[in-house]
């Protein structure tokens, strides 16, 4: 199964925080299909120090998405919906829910409810 890495937990196992390193283990051991994209990278990349190696060596080890425009069309109306409801969806959190859900991926976060105004699969580490 694909699981799209949130930046939250990209973050912990570069930080190497237990709960992150258990469950990145688990994602390896079962076999499942770690995913990012230009989003998380730069999310990433705006907190690393230009030489991490650690960023480096997370990145050769997922695979790098970039869905279609059909993906920020879908995340622009999550956001207009969640709007119209007196939500507030940003930007990158609607283009990676957007992306998981239409990769059919799970999205892995410590912040669920960064993604609760989208239809997007969710689970907590």
């Amino acid at each position: 199964m694909r699981r799209f890495l949130d930046t939250t937990i990209a973050i912990d196992y570069l930080r190497a925080e237990p709960a992150a390193l258990d469950r990145i283990a688990r994602l390896v051991e079962d076999g499942d299909e770690p995913v990012v994209n230009d989003i998380v990278v730069c999310e990433l990349a705006t907190g690393a120090p230009e030489a991490d190696t650690g960023l480096a060596a997370l990145l050769q080890a997922v695979e790098f998405v970039q869905p279609g425009p059909e993906v920020a069309v879908l995340a622009g109306e999550w956001r207009a919906q969640a709007r119209r409801r007196g939500f507030t969806l940003s930007v990158p959190d609607a283009l990676i829910a957007a992306t998981a859900h239409v990769l059919g991926a799970t999205v892995l976060t410590r912040n669920v409810r960064d993604f609760e105004a989208t239809p997007a699969t969710v689970e907590p580490y």
